[in-house]
């Protein structure tokens, strides 16, 4: 797909990883619908990408909500046209072991709430996001791209039992879509990052960050930009559908 003057939306496409798809996708010409929870965060997003020359509009969202999805693709499509393009990215975290024992004896457990939440932004939120855009795709008679950003956690991760089991599920969603949205000229993919520089990294302990750069292959963490190099080879590549990229300097050998 040529994104020139194509619509694509970025779920958490106010900061971090989202923010970096943004402006990679924005420079090779795709107009840009952001949606995250943060009505400031959006209004600053949208500021900067503008200065750059990129069009892109604000749509506050809970991804995890189906009348807000709903209503954000609806508005979407009212003010820019049908998407082409859909990055689901939002995604939190809430970590804990499933359960914390001493001497025999069950102290800790985590939470169904905690459980929930995870899986209701980063499991759920793609569903509800995914299935808009597909709509708009199908109804407006056009082909379209839909990226499902994973992790390298979604192999097994100690104390992710949450996080793990939804970016499992992210790529799973991939594969199933691609089979199905085929015949409509839809294509789907999955990128699974590694350690990246984020605010997130950022705020961990010197000491914490370089030992998680050492046990990377390449010795060092990946760049938010990384990341969007390859979720525009998704968008590019007219032949892959339904895969990965694993962006995560070798880790998962």
């Amino acid at each position: 797909m040529q994104l020139n003057e194509q619509v694509v939306a970025i779920t958490g496409g106010a900061r971090g990883l989202g923010f970096a798809m943004a402006k990679h996708l924005g420079a090779q010409g795709a107009r840009l619908a952001l949606l995250d929870m943060s009505g400031e965060a959006l209004d600053e997003a949208v500021s900067s990408l503008s200065a750059a020359g990129i069009e892109a509009q604000a749509f506050v969202t809970n991804v995890a909500d189906e009348a807000s999805v709903q209503q954000s693709f609806a508005d979407i499509a009212k003010r820019m046209g049908a998407v082409s393009g859909c990055v689901n990215n939002a995604g939190i975290t809430d970590d804990s072991l499933l359960v914390k024992a001493k001497e025999g004896v069950v102290e800790k457990r985590m939470s169904l709430s905690s459980w929930q939440r995870v899986l209701d932004v980063n499991l759920t939120g793609v569903f509800l996001c995914g299935r808009e855009a597909v709509t708009q795709m199908i109804e407006a008679g056009q082909p379209g791209v839909i990226v499902n950003i994973s992790s390298i956690s979604r192999a097994g991760n100690m104390g992710q039992s949450n996080y793990a089991a939804a970016k499992a599920g992210v790529h799973a969603l991939t594969v199933t879509w691609g089979k199905e949205l085929a015949r409509y000229g839809i294509r789907t993919g999955t990128v699974a990052p590694g350690f990246i520089e984020t605010d997130m990294t950022a705020s961990m302990r010197p000491d914490m960050l370089e030992r998680i750069a050492s046990s990377v292959p390449l010795k060092q963490l990946g760049q938010p930009e990384h990341i969007a190099r390859s979720v525009a080879f998704i968008f590019e590549n007219d032949y892959f559908t339904a895969r990965i990229i694993e962006c995560d300097g070798g880790l998962r050998l």
